[in-house]
């Protein structure tokens, strides 16, 4: 039986073969760089949108014409601020007011008895039918069909009555009219975050012998979440600008009070500023609250949760510190250089 023995001569490389003389091990093993593709479009459409932008704020700032210091002025006054509280109760209680309602239809609309499923869809059709602005009319004068209201027997004496003019002022109707409105749209978000949820889950959660509102509230509902979110958050912002409706009411959001202040003075552009300003800051906020939702209901769905801004910052500033240490460590000579 014959061995072979190899033997290792000096100098030579990974194949055998003798490196070229004055090269080091250590260049030899080193992989080649890997330069990322160039994009000169991406770089000059890039350069065009920064150069547009700047034009336009330089616009927007140098122009006289929209009033900066008037709109520093009357940015927190106590005529602007107490339309902001007003603008955001009225938010919060539709969105409220309007979901709560919109869980009823959405669960009418989804039930097995022909009526109620029936009643469910009426709703939705009639109130998604129907201007917004005809509706909140239609209720402020409602007093025209109704002059007095009453409680007592269906068909038989009233116990107690009140006129209709007293009962529904300005802001109630706003509410009523609000609420309405947007318990028609949270009807079928609701509804099609149910129909998101696999059957499957229902099925196995009857078969553990759970009932149906458990089921619901246990096992739907929190799955329903993903896809309710976004929407419902769309909606909020949506709600938040549209409360600037109710000042054909003469109620005193954020957009009336400001209208009363330039009805005075006659400035009406850093006014509007004013009101734009406001409505930008708590849609910011919003924003942020349902990005963090958002990431909370998805943590069943998702391996790894996506990372806050915060945390992006965060990588990205300890990359920034990262890469001159690396360009400095490939600066330096190897250890296995040439003797």
């Amino acid at each position: 039986m014959t061995t072979s023995s190899r033997t290792t001569v000096p100098g030579a490389g990974k194949a055998g073969r003798p490196e070229p003389p004055g090269t080091s091990r250590a260049s030899a093993d080193r992989t080649p760089r890997i330069v990322p593709r160039r994009h000169p479009g991406r770089l000059l459409a890039a350069a065009v949108a920064l150069l547009v932008l700047a034009m336009v704020l330089n616009s927007v700032v140098r122009n006289d014409a929209f009033g900066w210091d008037v709109v520093g002025r009357y940015l927190t006054t106590s005529a602007v601020l107490s339309g902001l509280l007003l603008t955001l109760w009225l938010t919060a209680a539709v969105m409220v007011l309007g979901f709560l309602l919109g869980t009823v239809l959405a669960v009418m609309r989804l039930s097995a008895n022909a009526v109620l499923r029936t009643l469910g869809w009426g709703y939705v059709w009639i109130f998604r039918s129907t201007p917004l602005l005809v509706q909140l009319l239609f209720w402020f004068n409602i007093g025209a069909l109704y002059p007095t209201l009453g409680v007592g027997v269906p068909f038989g004496p009233q116990f107690a009555t009140v006129q209709t003019v007293d009962l529904f002022g300005p802001t109630l109707t706003a509410v009523i009219g609000l609420t309405l409105h947007e318990a028609a749209y949270a009807a079928e978000v609701v509804r099609g975050g149910i129909l998101s949820v696999d059957a499957g889950q229902t099925e196995a959660a009857q078969a553990l012998g759970l009932s149906r509102w458990r089921t619901l509230r246990r096992i739907v509902v929190p799955q329903a979440m993903r896809s309710i979110v976004p929407t419902a958050g769309n909606m909020l912002i949506g709600t938040l600008k549209g409360t600037s409706i109710v000042s054909v009411l003469a109620v005193h959001d954020l957009l009336f009070s400001v209208q009363l202040v330039y009805n005075q003075t006659y400035q009406v552009i850093p006014l509007l500023l004013v009101a734009t300003l406001w409505y930008v800051a708590v849609t910011t906020v919003l924003t942020a609250a349902q990005y963090h939702v958002e990431r909370y209901y998805a943590r069943g769905a998702a391996r790894s949760l996506p990372p806050t801004p915060l945390q992006r910052l965060r990588t990205r500033l300890a990359a920034l510190r990262v890469r001159p240490a690396a360009a400095a460590d490939g600066a330096r000579p190897s250890a296995g250089g040439d003797r």
